[in-house]
């Protein structure tokens, strides 16, 4: 946490000790300073510091009425700047190394008043003012669903329900559908890569677009030709003429339009909601994909057994119409619409060179792209698992991924009652997800691999929830489209690598090699990022064990805290 000039000057008294101070040079100042340097002690034993504090969006208001709580950032009211000085998020990790400070300048701000006729309790006139109505802490908790309180969010979660319904169906259907064709896992790797190439080649490219194009109408295009491809392949699949290369075609082209609906869906969320909400509509959005999750592997199945393929296509085609009237019911003038990019040279490279010099961005970036290119071949690992492990069918295949998404959507609903962004929950949650992947590979039973789909879905919703939260809430609006797309382009443009290279290791050594290689190369980057965060933060990363449970923490070195007790002292 950055601290302001009053609390670097001078330590704050105890929150408690109400009597008054000798001044300083007096013959009690010697013992004063040493009870405050041992109260430091004594709170940074028990604080629980935030490891590398996240950036937010900072809001220009009016000057707060009396009693009104301030929207300024938490991190301007804990160091009692104005609200105008908005903290550089590229200096966000500088603050961390004061993680340990966090009593210090708790007690700066909650001074207490001093009684009419009786000096200050703090003998410095220049430290920290007392804690007003307007310097709340900030909550650890807030309402789950309240971005749903605003109209334009609720029609756009309500179209993308039934939207993601359709897409969950044609997912489970087109990799039956091309493993039938060909029995092949490999080729199932083939089908996801070539949905995925498009933003790998591309992605950065459409985070332009996106920033220079009005977003709503953007999504009404993009949506309207995703559900064109789902009819296109239904009338394949129904009249017996598909092949597995016009599934690839398919695959390819719906990889195209998600160039630009992802980080324009992405994107869009913050002119919604405004960016205080944002943190509670972006989980909501994960809970919203998967709750879908639950419902379209299990009607896909159905219908896969009960009539084919084919018509699980064309439900996801028709399923499009739903997001497209909800976009088209909206009140345009109650959207917090961004600035909107003009067509220029250079604002690719611009782009790179912001999220490159801003560690906040870049390294949640680097881990998402390991999750993503090895710790999520879903597609291969469980349908392998389903057909040659278990020898079980498309039904077993459409309970694994349900069970996915329970655990998924569990941690996403735990996320939307976040206030705050921690990037030790990012950290923790992958390493936890690639651990948890190397032991479902290993275990005989198929109730037991059943059982931990769910912590896997969890962990896994978490990283991601987390790393798209501290990405989207640290970078400034006329660069959110361009930061979003390298974002999506990292973690599911990686996926033409790992899913041929995974389909080739699952055909050639087995599903649980395949699946234990994943996660391990998954759980060993989240460690490295981890290190290299805790480093660039003056921190060290600090396993152990509360209440029962693994704890990661992130906590200051040994040379940073001695230098927080030479300045007190």
């Amino acid at each position: 946490m950055s601290t302001g000039p009053g609390a670097d000057s001078a330590p704050a008294p105890d929150r408690h000790d109400t009597t008054a101070r000798p001044a300083p040079g007096s013959a009690e100042d010697p013992a004063r300073r040493t009870a405050e340097r041992q109260a430091l002690e004594a709170d940074a034993a028990q604080e629980d510091p935030d490891e590398i504090p996240v950036p937010t969006e900072d809001v220009p208001t009016e000057a707060p009425a009396t009693g009104r709580p301030d929207a300024r950032t938490a991190t301007d009211a804990d160091a009692g700047t104005a609200p105008d000085a908005a903290p550089d998020a590229g200096t966000a990790l500088d603050a961390a190394s004061g993680a340990g400070t966090t009593s210090a300048a708790s007690d700066a701000r909650t001074s207490t008043t001093p009684t009419p006729g009786k000096p200050p309790t703090n003998a410095h006139a220049h430290a920290a003012p007392p804690a007003s109505p307007a310097d709340p802490e900030p909550p650890r908790r807030t309402s789950m669903f309240s971005s749903l309180r605003i109209r334009n969010y609720r029609l756009f979660f309500t179209g993308q329900v039934v939207s993601n319904i359709g897409t969950w169906m044609q997912r489970i259907a087109q990799d039956w559908l091309v493993l039938s064709l060909t029995g092949s896992s490999a080729a199932v790797g083939i089908t996801t890569a070539l949905q995925f190439l498009p933003m790998l080649l591309f992605g950065l490219y459409g985070g332009v677009l996106v920033d220079r194009l009005p977003k709503r109408q953007t999504l009404l295009v993009t949506q309207a030709v995703m559900g064109l491809t789902g009819l296109a392949l239904a009338a394949l699949t129904l009249s017996d003429n598909v092949q597995v290369w016009h599934v690839y075609l398919t695959a390819f082209v719906l990889g195209l339009v998600t160039v630009v609906d992802n980080p324009a869906r992405q994107t869009f969320v913050s002119e919604m909601v405004g960016p205080g909400m944002m943190r509670n509509a972006v989980s909501l959005n994960a809970a919203n994909f998967q709750s879908a999750r639950l419902v379209g592997p299990a009607v896909g199945g159905a219908l896969i057994t009960a009539v084919g393929s084919g018509y699980a296509f064309l439900l996801n085609g028709l399923s499009f119409i739903a997001p497209i009237i909800g976009l088209l019911l909206m009140r345009s003038g109650e959207l917090h619409e961004s600035h909107r990019t003009p067509r220029g040279k250079g604002q690719l490279r611009e782009g790179l060179h912001y999220v490159a010099k801003r560690p906040e961005l870049i390294w949640p970036i680097v881990l998402v792209f390991f999750v993503g290119t090895f710790g999520f071949n879903f597609p291969v690992w469980l349908s392998a698992f389903a057909d040659d492990v278990f020898d079980a069918g498309a039904g077993t295949y459409a309970v694994f991924n349900i069970l996915m998404a329970v655990g998924s959507l569990a941690g996403a609903l735990l996320a939307a009652r976040r206030a705050r962004t921690r990037l030790r929950l990012l950290v923790g949650a992958a390493i936890a997800f690639g651990v948890l992947e190397i032991v479902a590979s290993l275990v005989p039973s198929y109730w037991l691999f059943a059982a931990l789909l769910v912590p896997i879905g969890m962990c896994g919703l978490t990283s991601n929830t987390t790393a798209n939260q501290t990405v989207q809430m640290a970078a400034e609006p006329e660069m959110r489209g361009r930061v979003m797309s390298l974002y999506m382009m990292v973690f599911t443009g990686g996926t033409p690598v790992g899913g041929p290279l995974f389909g080739w290791l699952t055909d050639t050594y087995g599903a649980r090699i395949g699946f234990a290689a994943g996660g391990a190369i998954t759980a060993l980057a989240a460690v490295a990022v981890g290190l290299v965060l805790a480093r660039i933060g003056g921190l060290r990363m600090e396993f152990g064990w509360h209440r029962g449970h693994p704890r990661l923490r992130f906590v200051p070195r040994e040379g940073e805290r001695a230098k927080e007790l030479a300045a007190v002292a």
